[in-house]
């Protein structure tokens, strides 16, 4: 999960550890591509930010997907504008419109890991 808001990040762990997801935590997208670079098992799913400094959710889950082509992403933001992408866009699996709550949050986490036919 990376979210440089402490707030929202503290939060999102604590729902989803509390729901027995296991979380790696990272501050920003740097952090994220030293983890995932760095994580010797599998990693689910890339919960983002869209807007962080440096480096947007989108791109950062297309850099983690070139080693992880199976990651699957839940994007979020608090900016209405940031569920725009061009057509045929794959980057994202989900999208999460800030401010969230618990039970929001675990269902499109659970629509994110749900198999696919």
């Amino acid at each position: 999960m990376v979210e440089d808001e402490e707030e929202v990040r503290s939060l999102t762990r604590d729902v989803l550890e509390m729901h027995g997801y296991a979380v790696l935590e990272a501050l920003d997208p740097d952090d994220a591509l030293r983890l995932g670079g760095s994580h010797p098992g599998p990693i689910d799913l890339l919960i983002t930010d869209v807007v962080m400094p440096r480096m947007s959710g989108p791109d950062l889950a297309r850099r983690l997907r070139a080693g992880r082509p199976t990651l699957r992403v839940l994007c979020m933001s608090g900016y209405p504008e940031s569920t725009d992408r061009p057509a045929g866009d794959t980057t994202w699996n989900a999208w999460l419109q800030k401010p969230f709550n618990p039970d929001g949050l675990i269902a499109k986490v659970r629509e994110c890991l749900a198999p696919t036919s």
